[in-house]
């Protein structure tokens, strides 16, 4: 490794992903104290797997998977959990107020009204597609980094994104919300 220590490799590698890999342990876990759990996993199975690591091009994508399957593995562990996305209770500080920042406080709580129905609407969704909008829709996955990520050909993270736009619209107009 070119006369790096390995603690030095690994840092220059994993390093510039963290931001990236919190955030989706967080949207895979919903809780902070699992996505740190998470995200502590994911870095002692990869510190194991350096020289593995250390011949992939893009580590990005490469740890992103490590980690959606470490969090599989423990959905099957623990069956009766179920994935969670962000709730005001689980986030630090003001919880979805702390989205809200404008100067107007009537156009923050209108904000914060849409961000809580969202929320809402997708807890409705099932697993599958729940993820799929929150990896593609709030997190900026690209389709191809989905398709790698979950280990399903792009055509069926396409329609799985399409159907779960479509129910939550469907969701949301039941309900009478319009974004």
């Amino acid at each position: 490794m070119s006369g790096e220590t390995h603690e030095a490799t690994f840092e220059k590698l994993v390093r510039p992903h963290f931001d990236r890999l919190y955030r989706l342990a967080f949207r895979l876990t919903g809780r902070k104290a699992e996505a740190e759990d998470l995200f502590q996993e994911l870095l002692i199975r990869a510190f194991g797997k350096l020289d593995e690591l250390v011949s992939i091009s893009e580590p990005g994508p490469w740890l992103s998977r490590v980690m959606y399957n470490l969090f599989i593995d423990e959905q099957r562990r623990f069956a009766r959990r179920r994935m969670h996305v962000v709730d005001e209770g689980f986030l630090s500080g003001e919880g979805l107020a702390g989205f809200a920042g404008d100067e107007d406080p009537e156009r923050d709580q209108h904000r914060l009204e849409k961000l809580q129905q969202l929320d809402a609407a997708l807890r409705q969704l099932s697993d599958e597609h729940r993820i799929i909008v929150l990896l593609h829709d709030t997190e900026g996955y690209k389709l191809s980094e989905i398709h790698e990520l979950m280990n399903i050909p792009v055509g069926t993270v396409k329609s799985r994104l399409h159907r779960a736009r479509a129910r939550l619209r469907e969701i949301l107009s039941e309900n009478g919300t319009f974004f």
